[in-house]
């Protein structure tokens, strides 16, 4: 009969709690709970979280939170709203609201240090063009984007941040206008190649993706100093999210022609889109996301008719999950 070390080449461990960092694979018995245990890799899926306290539609999030910790603001359902919200992997508790109520904001940053920046307020959704800074606490004033939009897209961190695209009131001309901020002013850089809003926005400022819009299926990569129009989503659609990195995002949800919804997941690996298995329970528009590829969150979300208050969680590729395993 062959054994787990003649496969393996090594024993299986007894250990009297579960290792911390276990490698893909690993098998070891844990004395404490007399159980077999292993890694595996989990299961592609998207799941329902908690609930939104105030239900609405293109809001803004801090994308660069992650799936158990990001802050939601602004948005409409169907008056524009400041309300903030803070997650905790489980619930939703209500924060202070943003000084400047808008739908369609950027954002950036994380959970207790965030940014908010541009978007449409009231009254007849005229363009903003502050930005306010969160601390964890409260809201604060901080310089204005050099040109206000809404559907803006918007990544990075709170003192490291990109906004891009987006469309002017009352025209609803499509910008390709990008901006990096410091911490202490917005400064103009080089525009996208392609003028659109509504996008996923998924990176940092510095190696940053924008994706569809429009809709359109056309992606586009920063590196800092320019955009580089890559391979294309397989799904074009317009007031979607996104989450991750450069190299390893996901794009979830959208309208494919408004306002015809999509619960489409698909996943980038710096070079390509690929089309998940699992898609948004709640297929909707105008959703706000964070986290990352192998975790990520989508909240809130249209259309206006059925504005959402449901949060899902997407295990992505790369998330893995400890079993018991069982013999017999």
């Amino acid at each position: 009969m062959t054994t787990f070390k003649q496969v393996r080449g090594s024993d299986i461990l007894v250990l009297s709690s579960d290792p911390t960092t276990p490698e893909l694979g690993q098998i070891w018995y844990n004395s404490s709970s007399g159980t077999l245990k292993g890694l595996a890799q989990a299961t592609i899926a998207w799941a329902s979280g908690g609930n939104l306290n105030t239900a609405r539609a293109s809001l803004g999030g801090a994308n660069n939170g992650t799936s158990s910790a990001t802050l939601a603001f602004g948005g409409a359902n169907p008056a524009v709203t400041g309300a903030s919200e803070s997650y905790n992997g489980t619930s939703w508790t209500n924060t202070p609201s943003l000084n400047t109520a808008r739908q369609g904001p950027g954002g950036a940053g994380t959970q207790t240090a965030a940014l908010a920046f541009g978007g449409e307020g009231p009254p007849a959704n005229l363009n903003v063009n502050n930005s306010e800074s969160w601390n964890g606490s409260s809201w604060t004033a901080t310089p204005t984007l050099n040109t206000g939009r809404g559907g803006i897209g918007g990544t990075g961190l709170q003192t490291a941040a990109l906004a891009f695209g987006g469309s002017a009131t009352p025209s609803y001309t499509a910008s390709s206008a990008t901006e990096k901020y410091n911490g202490t002013s917005w400064t103009s850089v080089n525009s996208m190649n392609t003028a659109r809003s509504s996008m996923a926005s998924i990176g940092t400022q510095t190696a940053a993706i924008a994706a569809g819009g429009g809709p359109s299926a056309t992606t586009e990569s920063y590196n800092g100093t320019s955009w580089t129009t890559v391979n294309s989503l397989n799904t074009a659609r317009q007031s979607f999210a996104g989450a991750g990195t450069q190299t390893a995002g996901v794009a979830f949800g959208g309208y494919t022609t408004y306002p015809t919804t999509t619960g489409a997941t698909e996943t980038w690996n710096g070079t390509s889109w690929t089309t998940s298995p699992a898609t948004l329970a709640t297929p909707r528009g105008e959703i706000a996301g964070a986290g990352s590829q192998a975790s990520a969150l989508g909240f809130g979300g249209g259309p206006p008719s059925a504005v959402s208050n449901k949060t899902e969680k997407f295990t992505g590729p790369g998330s893995t999950v400890t079993r018991t395993l069982t013999v017999s």
